[in-house]
């Protein structure tokens, strides 16, 4: 598996479309929240509020070209709704396109590097890697979104105590996303951990894993991975991926779990 352009299409598409499914998950939850998304030139750009960590673009100059054209209707999509203008992007979209962004008086604010590694069905041996104890990891049925809601915003909330009532608005839309199934790990019947998967296209996005204070350093986030990696590969994924900030802790326990760093990309924002 080489890190190119088609790898990356595949990669910056699947985590698009997950922004978009948090949209869509969001106005049905909250009609009146206004939020919205476009596809302009290929790339993918969603409303999820003027704060929202999710309200940016995704594949800018990646499936085609950037142009000033292309690049005026996606600020006018964020500026038209009193947001900042974000755009994640690719190394493979060029420097001909981070060219564009300078002379438009764009910045880098970000760096995160994205990983991924092939599907497979978890071993017996992988299993071995998860400490002695009665863990039990399974998609959450209906009636559990609120569990799973506050065992992830507890997870969360530990390192960001002022952000705890967005995360739980948006727990709650993440459970309520399409194609996203979300995982709950329980050990000794306690639950303890919560995690996503996001599937587009044969690619599996693992995200929004956390675990709570007092249940860490248990296995849960191993069993969890694992778990996910089970259903990817039964539902078809032959391609996994993450997104960690460079040189973070989550970037080496995604490596020690077999992904590798595809590329670093950026994160760019309009100045007025």
């Amino acid at each position: 598996m080489f890190s190119d352009l088609a790898l990356s299409r595949r990669l910056e598409r699947a985590e698009g479309r997950a922004c978009v499914e948090f949209a869509e998950a969001q106005r049905r939850l909250y009609p009146d929240s206004g939020a919205e998304w476009i596809e302009c030139a290929g790339a993918y750009a969603a409303f999820n509020g003027v704060d929202s960590p999710v309200t940016q673009s995704f594949g800018l100059g990646i499936f085609e070209e950037l142009n000033p054209a292309s690049l005026d209707v996606i600020e006018r999509f964020f500026l038209d709704r009193g947001a900042p203008v974000l755009h994640e992007v690719s190394p493979f979209a060029g420097a001909a396109a981070l060219d564009l962004l300078c002379s438009r008086n764009y910045r880098p604010i970000e760096i995160s590097n994205v990983l991924s590694r092939p599907v497979e069905r978890p071993t017996a041996e992988h299993a071995s890697h998860v400490p002695e104890g009665h863990i039990n990891v399974r998609v959450i049925g209906p009636d559990e979104v609120q569990l799973w809601t506050d065992i992830s915003t507890r997870g969360w909330a530990h390192e960001l105590p002022e952000l705890r009532e967005t995360l739980l608005q948006l727990g709650a839309i993440f459970a309520a996303r399409h194609e996203s199934p979300c995982f709950l790990a329980e050990v000794d019947g306690k639950a303890g951990a919560a995690g996503v998967l996001g599937i587009h296209d044969r690619v599996a996005l693992f995200g929004g894993a956390s675990t709570v204070p007092e249940l860490r350093r248990r296995g849960l986030q191993t069993a969890l991975l694992q778990e996910r990696m089970r259903y990817a590969f039964d539902h078809g994924c032959d391609l996994a991926m993450m997104v960690a900030a460079a040189g973070s802790d989550s970037q080496r326990n995604a490596e020690r779990r077999g992904f590798q760093i595809a590329y670093t990309r950026t994160k760019w924002k309009l100045y007025s």
